[in-house]
């Protein structure tokens, strides 16, 4: 089977490309490096992959000198020509887009960003798949498309029309236009509303590295709704299976659709999951485990809520479950050591000097 996997350069789609790599699959990786966050990381990812720094030009195709089975192109998902080329060039049979302007703060201030990643890049990411049809197209969606729904855990079945911010909003679309397609040309679709993610290789502006940024320097962490808040955090290997058999089993037609219709599913061959540990863990709790982790108590700032955010979130996995076999069985303290490892080793962060840490 060849892949193609947007965002490879990113947290998920990083771990997804090498797992598929892993597997034997033909990866065609595309990202187009932007800078919201540290681009040294982004290189970091791929550089773990065999795609060397030095030779990354936008348009230019490079083999991977760790794969043979992997090739990235540095490609703005809004150049729908260059994708185009791509499509014909290669002959995708699966197509996982990961690619997104990501984070609900961010888009108060850049809400240009969003409609031009998260609305034109999925366009031209369907047109793409029409123009040259594939098996399965898999796609992120977000927990953040519950917006004000306050009905807990979440499900599938619960309206998702009242977003609480733009990045919500592009999300929600997405699963619209996917639906467009699925009905108009017949593109099995799926979407996957990721629940907080963490582990090893993770974002810079997620909690879990801002937290473990500020333990490491002795400065404030920021907790918001002064610490009242849950989250299904979810580990990135979890993630990663799931989205892997999701993409191996393409969305089909409900089949009892019109006598029973779910907001899930539908006629066409479309579908939409939660993909989280469906476990919510106590924001105090999960710092907690990450001081433990590290060996060293952080100092705590109380914040009011953020505006376009939410108090809690917990998925509802049932369906997923059902029909991929997918179980997240990595404890919190666990997934929360091996991202602590990690940190530690890529920013030089030793074993040794944790221990003179102890509060």
């Amino acid at each position: 089977m060849k892949y193609l996997v947007t965002g490879t350069a990113g947290f998920i789609g990083f771990h997804v490309a090498k797992k598929l790599l892993e597997r034997g699959e033909e990866v065609i990786g595309v990202d187009s490096i932007n800078d919201y966050y540290d681009i040294n990381l982004k290189y970091s990812r791929l550089e773990a992959t065999g795609i060397l720094r030095d030779q990354v030009v936008a348009g230019k195709y490079i083999r991977s000198t760790d794969y043979a089975n992997y090739i990235f192109v540095k490609l703005d998902l809004a150049d729908k020509i260059s994708l185009m080329e791509l499509m014909a060039q290669f002959k995708i049979d699966v197509v996982i887009h990961l690619a997104a302007q990501a984070g609900v703060r961010y888009s108060l201030e850049h809400p240009d960003a969003y409609v031009q990643a998260n609305i034109q890049g999925f366009l031209n990411v369907l047109e793409a798949c029409r123009q040259y049809p594939v098996k399965h197209l898999v796609y992120a969606s977000s927990s953040s498309v519950y917006g004000a729904n306050k009905m807990m855990p979440f499900s599938t079945a619960h309206g998702v029309d009242h977003p609480v911010s733009l990045y919500a909003a592009t999300k929600k679309s997405n699963e619209l236009m996917a639906h467009t397609y699925s009905h108009l040309f017949q593109i099995p679709t799926t979407g996957l509303r990721f629940f907080t993610v963490y582990g090893p290789w993770g974002r810079p502006d997620m909690a879990m590295f801002l937290f473990a940024d500020a333990i490491r320097k002795g400065e404030p962490i920021k907790v918001f709704n002064h610490g009242k808040m849950e989250r299904d955090f979810t580990y990135i290997d979890d993630i990663v299976a799931g989205v892997i058999k999701v993409a191996d089993k393409p969305a089909q037609p409900d089949q009892n659709w019109h006598e029973s219709p779910k907001t899930s599913t539908s006629y066409v061959p479309y579908k939409v999951y939660n993909i989280g540990n469906s476990t919510p863990v106590k924001l105090m709790d999960y710092i907690q485990a990450l001081e433990k982790a590290m060996g060293k108590s952080a100092k705590k700032t109380m914040m009011p809520m953020q505006a376009g955010d939410v108090v809690s979130t917990y998925a509802d996995v049932q369906d997923l479950t059902r029909d991929t076999g997918y179980r997240p069985d990595t404890p919190l303290e666990k997934g929360v050591r091996q991202f602590v490892d990690w940190y530690s080793s890529y920013y030089g962060f030793s074993r040794k000097s944790r221990e003179h840490l102890t509060p």
